[in-house]
């Protein structure tokens, strides 16, 4: 059974703060002067604020495992400039063709198309100079993390759901929904909790409890982005709501109804809970933030 979270969760503020503040002073320098254009498009989507939930779900987890979490910041950062970089390009006319994010123009609108396409394959691939040059650790788990950061948004990932999405190639079936949503949403999600693992040198025994409890995040994370989708207003979102709908694709609120998408939030957030206990971590202390996040997922009005 689910755990009956409060109305409002609570959310580990000062991870977040931790990671914002990393990122404020991150830079992309470059031999050439003239691509400044290039950074700025990059630093304004990526400074554009929201709840961090990648990094913040990475650094919860190193604590989780008994580290620091200041350890796993380039990491953690990583995550996040990858996660940028998918938010510029769903929002190109090509994409899902949205003017606002996080209620102010989208990259593409204040950059133009030419260069936010731009600004996000270059933040794609700084995300990898970052992690493999600054992030800390033995080499074999640095080069771990670095690979399933890359199968998790690649063809096997992101990449390859948003095809599926973008194609409507999908096996018309509550599997096959989701197959989409588990590649496009939860697979960087669900690397959030990996790679720090693997950072970490942790293959066996409770990675397979933390893989559990990141797949039923990530999906979680997406029924519950399609109920606000529906009933959330623009201010609450930040850009104006129903773009699923506009875009004609199917979503757990199309096809199981409002509140069959609710009974199915509630279910995966009872079987991510459950996921949690069976790590053997103490829930009471290092699990607490992570039953934070699950938490906040699960109530969240934006």
């Amino acid at each position: 059974m689910s755990p009956q979270p409060v109305a409002t969760a609570t959310y580990p503020e000062a991870l977040r703060e931790r990671i914002d503040a990393y990122l404020q002073v991150l830079r992309f320098p470059s031999v050439a002067p003239q691509t400044q254009g290039l950074e700025d498009a990059m630093r304004y989507s990526l400074l554009a604020g929201g709840k961090r939930i990648r990094p913040v779900l990475a650094l919860a987890t190193q604590r989780a495992i008994g580290g620091d979490p200041a350890s796993v910041l380039p990491l953690a950062a990583a995550i996040e400039l990858i996660h940028t970089y998918s938010l510029i390009h769903d929002d190109l006319p090509a994409m899902d063709d949205d003017d606002l994010r996080r209620g102010r123009p989208t990259c593409h609108v204040k950059f133009g198309e030419d260069v936010a396409i731009l600004a996000g394959d270059a933040l794609y691939a700084e995300a990898f100079r970052l992690l493999l040059t600054e992030q800390a650790g033995e080499p074999a788990g640095v080069l771990a993390a670095a690979r399933e950061l890359a199968a998790a948004t690649g063809v096997d990932g992101m990449v390859g759901g948003q095809y599926l999405d973008v194609g409507g190639v999908a096996p018309q079936d509550a599997d096959g929904l989701r197959t989409v949503h588990a590649l496009k949403t939860g697979r960087l999600i669900g690397a959030s909790v990996q790679c720090i693992l693997l950072l970490n040198g942790i293959d066996e025994g409770p990675i397979v409890a933390f893989r559990s409890f990141s797949d039923e995040l990530g999906i979680l994370f997406q029924i519950v982005d399609d109920i606000l989708d529906v009933t959330a207003t623009a201010d609450d979102m930040g850009k104006p709501p129903g773009s699923d709908a506009r875009q004609g694709k199917r979503t757990y609120v199309s096809e199981y109804g409002l509140d069959g998408a609710r009974r199915l939030a509630g279910e995966c957030h009872g079987r991510a809970h459950a996921a949690l206990a069976q790590t053997g971590r103490d829930a009471t202390g290092h699990l607490a933030e992570l039953e934070q996040i699950t938490d906040f997922i699960f109530t969240r009005t934006s």
